[in-house]
């Protein structure tokens, strides 16, 4: 029996409200262009948006016109979505909570995450959304997950509770040891200052 591999996201669907608050939602507070519509062809009373998030996949929206903005924490029960994370630069995380309050948005604040900063507050039907910044760059040529996974290892071997900003320095370092060359023999960490003078 073989995996089924996946190879990323493809899209995410979410109900929305009526066709103008989806839109004002998701591309006039959230930036994501509005890129495509059609009908829902599973139920022709809905619309289906199609959103950019920035990152080449898709957010949908299947809207319909008698659905209307209802603030009240969507349901958490087994099998529901928690939340949806959603990538920003740090500087765009530095501007959130003006950004938000400009707006009469409740928020949490700044949340720190040891490798990332986070943000929450909820959509106009009650999902729960994330800003996220990472705190780090990856190698090029590295994916964030394999930078994850050496700092989870690190933290690990430490004993520490959670990956923190250290984690992440020394697996970015770890990383670029083992996949880039060197014609040095001595590849451990110096102090080219130890017996100059001041």
């Amino acid at each position: 029996m073989q995996k089924i591999q996946t190879q990323g996201v493809h899209h995410i669907t979410l109900l929305g409200a009526d066709r103008q608050t989806s839109i004002d939602f998701w591309e006039g507070l959230l930036g994501m262009p509005f890129v495509f519509e059609q009908p829902n062809l599973d139920d022709e009373n809905q619309s289906h948006l199609y959103f950019d998030p920035g990152d080449g996949r898709l957010i949908t929206i299947f809207t319909r016109e008698d659905r209307k903005a209802d603030p009240e924490p969507a349901p958490q029960t087994m099998g529901s979505v928690h939340h949806l994370a959603l990538a920003v630069s740090q500087a765009t995380f530095r501007q959130v909570v003006e950004r938000l309050d400009e707006r009469g948005i409740t928020h949490s604040g700044p949340k720190d995450r040891g490798f990332m900063d986070s943000i929450y507050f909820r959509d106009p039907l009650g999902l729960l959304v994330e800003l996220a910044s990472y705190r780090f760059v990856p190698p090029e040529g590295i994916s964030m997950g394999e930078v994850m996974l050496e700092a989870h290892k690190i933290r690990v071997e430490r004993g520490d509770y959670n990956i923190g900003e250290v984690h992440l320095a020394d697996a970015i370092e770890a990383l670029t040891k083992r996949t880039r060359r060197s014609l040095s023999q001595d590849r451990e960490p110096k102090n080219p200052y130890r017996g100059k003078s001041e």
